[in-house]
């Protein structure tokens, strides 16, 4: 599937005027109160989702895009791609908490906005940031990719959003914090099928290894142990196990790489392996894993 976010070359054949509606609407508007919007069908409004006219346009997205990004998803009424496709945006703007904007637009009962957008086929879904648009796409996207491009709106407009946690790493952590390592293997191992490369699934499973490798171990046994063999590979790995469950990663991150420059052939890449292991452990983001690949790189090489 193509990026979503190269469909912002739309915005490049002519600046989208959005203030041209406003002042064309300047004189009805004088002349006239604006009846309250209708909910479209496909989804319900509420406080996170609002039907947008020709005529509440400047108030319901070009203002209200200064204090918080608005999305816009412009829809035929009882089409295919409405119905799929816009209960889905109703329902990430409800979980946004008001984080953004969904605001509807009825392209057969609002032509001027679909000239304006230069619509020519739905979905067509706008972000409007700071009282211009900053990002569009006009394809349906799966859910996670929708997810994405949301997040990457928020985040082009400063916005942070506490990100809800995933029911299925919650009931992967709840079994491994109750002991049961088969069922915490089981749980994570689904979600990375569903989603490979999930790296705090990644680290889930890779915490089962070390649980499971230093369940019944004498941890003042297995560093002494270490210590008077520092050539026994088994004993090594295992003392880095266990500095690794008690909190001491750096220790067990250095006791490897300099493992590794005393070792060769199968045995360097066993320990390599076990070395990336315990990385995974930490997680991508942790500082001391960045230090300690950059001297497994140099142990390397």
């Amino acid at each position: 599937m193509s990026d979503p976010r190269q469909s912002q070359s739309i915005f490049t054949r002519g600046a989208v005027d959005l203030g041209a509606l406003a002042r064309s609407n300047a004189a009805a508007a004088q002349r006239a109160s604006q009846p309250a919007s209708q909910p479209a069908s496909g989804a319900p409004a509420g406080a996170n989702v609002v039907d947008v006219t020709e005529a509440t346009f400047q108030n319901d997205v070009i203002q209200r895009s200064l204090t918080v990004p608005v999305v816009i998803d412009f829809y035929v009424e009882m089409s295919a791609p409405h119905q799929q496709f816009s209960p889905l945006l109703a329902k990430l703007a409800a979980e946004g908490n008001g984080a953004w904007v969904l605001a509807r637009v009825d392209i057969e009962a609002n032509p001027r906005l679909a000239q304006m957008f230069r619509i020519q086929n739905i979905p067509f879904v706008v972000a409007i940031v700071g009282g211009q648009p900053v990002d569009a796409f006009n394809q349906v996207l799966p859910e996670q990719h929708l997810r994405q491009w949301i997040d990457a709106v928020l985040k082009a407009a400063g916005v942070e959003v506490e990100q809800p946690e995933d029911p299925r790493l919650l009931a992967a952590d709840d079994a491994m914090a109750d002991g049961d390592l088969d069922a915490a293997e089981a749980a994570y191992r689904k979600i990375l099928g569903e989603t490979p490369n999930d790296a705090v699934a990644e680290s889930g499973l890779a915490q089962v290894g070390l649980l499971r490798r230093t369940e019944g171990v004498d941890i003042a046994g297995a560093l002494v142990a270490a210590q008077g063999a520092p050539d026994d590979v088994p004993a090594q790995l295992l003392a880095a196990d266990v500095e690794v469950l008690t909190g001491e990663a750096d220790k067990a991150y250095t006791r490897l790489v300099n493992l590794i420059r005393r070792t060769a052939g199968d045995d360097r890449e066993t320990v390599r392996k076990h070395l990336v292991s315990l990385f995974t452990v930490a997680g991508p983001d942790d500082p001391a894993v960045a230090k300690a690949r950059r001297a497994l790189a140099s142990a390397l090489f």
